[in-house]
């Protein structure tokens, strides 16, 4: 039943290599892996022998195993450790393996290996008693030797090879003791089973370990290689805990603190890097932020991007990837300063144009103003009142505040001196008449909102701001319409005046009332905020009465000063 269950394990150990096998992998790796089971058949077959010729079969299959697996072991120990040995070494290494394997297959035969061998059953199991010949020692000196050249490999990579992780080492270490302790175990108190297949799945065990590390710390692939001969892209790797796994030569040319690092230690602990590198990728993974950043070494740009670390299909880390960038991050500044000053030309260019093309509506509106029957000033003031209003909307931060942009806040106050450009295609007769208008002139007057509609739309019409257009238009349009439908020119109603036209309304109304006018004299502001107050609801927005309530002191003061 012990060598059936190790056998059984080292099947299972078999299969879970072949399911997680990489191209990349030692090929010696996959030679243990086969071998084992076949060398544990062995001490199946001598276990189970009725007769001598069963049990030297058994033998010579498992000295096969002790003969070429310590060789195997090694020199996938010294892949795994970047000791490379030429191709005639290794060969050298199999040919004696060959040799010392021969004189195994005279058992039966000559005396070389066992000077005799005889079997007995003890209890329904086989036991074999042999002598041992003289090529036996050389056997075990043979195995000896491999054992103490891997060990010794070992020792000097951990001490010397920086790139080699040091947890890897040491599991090497457990595996090659524990080969030996099983052997000397075996020999001093020679117990009923063989130890030594035990040892083969142990270190079938450890193997899958480093395998699994290895998958996880190689960084040169085939397509890395690639990128990295040509010198053209750099790597680094962590894992979730900030643990260095591996880098290659222009990453440490780009960030030379990595110089420093060993494998498997914090890079959190060297400062420099922790705060160039480390404090972007936890930046990257705590909140999703951008996944690169660019940096400069000497004359060249170096885009950095980071990315996570998958071992299969989970995430074990973060790979960061370094490209030159160099010649495009000189043509996009290129690009970003020429962009710059063409857009500060255009920017004064078209501000140059604004200022002209607004002046040019004010002095007409200036002139519209100058044939009216007002005292003048009317243009400024009322532009002043709405800007008054709209300071008091914009400050509203309760739930039924009126909601207004700041875009909507300065195209209104561009657009109040524009209010009354209609009036410039009503008849002077009418416009500068001294008295009340009577009932046909009235009408006529009334056009101007209309035909005031029409030329704002007009003047801006090639303009590429609609939406001041349309706040244009709409003051000039419905200024006069009334909160109750009683208003001109189309009798809207409540909210189907535009809230820019209910604002304006109440600032050309106030300033209608408290100025003085050929046929009238002006109010004081008390009468005026009177017939205001009286008109909320019915004339005016009732909800633009808390925002004139808000802006009355500030509304008084301005008509105190002007007087």
């Amino acid at each position: 039943m012990y060598y059936d269950t190790l056998f059984a394990i080292s099947i299972i150990m078999a299969a879970i290599y072949a399911i997680i096998w990489r191209k990349r992998f030692s090929a010696y790796i996959t030679l243990i892996f086969f071998l084992i089971p076949i060398t544990i058949c062995g001490y199946i077959s001598q276990s189970n022998a009725l007769s001598v010729e069963e049990a030297i079969s058994g033998i010579k299959l498992s000295y096969q195993g002790a003969s070429f697996l310590l060789l195997f072991m090694m020199l996938a120990i010294f892949d795994l450790c970047n000791l490379n040995l030429s191709k005639l070494v290794k060969l050298i290494f199999f040919f004696l393996a060959c040799l010392i394997y021969l004189p195994v297959l005279t058992v039966g035969s000559g005396t070389l290996f066992y000077k005799s061998i005889s079997l007995k059953i003890v209890d329904g199991s086989a036991e074999i008693i042999k002598e041992y010949g003289p090529f036996h020692t050389v056997f075990y000196v043979f195995l000896g030797s491999y054992l103490g050249i891997t060990i010794a490999g070992i020792i000097y990579s951990l001490i010397k090879r920086k790139e080699v992780s040091k947890k890897n080492l040491l599991i090497l270490l457990f595996c090659e003791l524990s080969a030996i302790l099983m052997y000397v175990n075996q020999h001093i108190f020679h117990p009923k089973v063989d130890f030594s297949p035990l040892s083969y799945i142990i270190s079938e065990m450890l193997l899958l370990i480093i395998i699994r590390r290895v998958s996880l710390y190689d960084i040169t692939e085939s397509a890395i290689d690639t990128f990295s001969m040509n010198g053209g892209s750099g790597y680094i790797s962590f894992d979730n805990k900030f643990t260095y796994i591996a880098s290659n030569k222009l990453a440490k040319e780009v960030f030379p603190s990595l110089k420093e690092l060993w494998i498997d230690s914090n890079a959190t602990k060297n400062e420099v890097l922790n705060g160039e590198l480390i404090a972007k990728i936890r930046n990257f993974a705590e909140n999703n932020s951008v996944n690169f950043f660019y940096k400069e070494v000497g004359e060249k740009i170096y885009k950095i991007n980071i990315n996570y670390l998958y071992a299969g299909k989970r995430k074990q880390g973060y790979l960061i990837n370094i490209e030159d960038d160099s010649q495009n991050q000189k043509y996009i500044s290129f690009l970003n300063k020429f962009s710059d000053r063409l857009q500060d030309e255009v920017a004064k260019k078209t501000e140059h144009i604004e200022k002209m093309h607004n002046n040019l509506i004010l002095s007409m509106a200036m002139m519209v103003e100058s044939r009216d029957n007002s005292t003048g000033g009317h243009i400024k003031r009322t532009s002043d009142i709405v800007k008054i209003l709209l300071d008091e909307i914009m400050k509203d931060t309760s739930d039924d505040a009126i909601k207004i942009t700041k875009r909507f806040y300065n195209n209104l106050i561009k657009a109040a001196p524009m209010h009354d450009l209609g009036k410039i295609a009503v008849d002077d007769a009418i416009l500068r008449k001294p008295g009340v208008y009577t009932g046909d002139e009235y009408e006529i007057m009334k056009t101007h909102t209309s035909e005031g509609a029409k030329i704002v739309h007009k003047i801006l019409e090639e303009t590429d701001d609609a939406e001041f257009r349309l706040i244009a238009e709409n003051v000039a349009h419905y200024h006069h319409e009334y909160w109750d439908g009683s208003g001109y020119p189309e009798g809207l109603k409540g909210e189907e005046i535009p809230l820019e036209a209910r604002i304006m309304a109440i600032a050309d109304v106030c300033d209608a009332l408290i100025s003085k006018r050929f046929y009238k004299e002006g109010m004081n502001f008390e009468e005026a905020d009177k017939i205001i107050m009286e008109g909320m609801g019915k004339h005016f927005d009732k909800r633009l009465e808390k925002y004139y309530l808000a802006a009355r002191p500030k509304l008084q003061a301005y008509y105190n000063q002007s007087e």
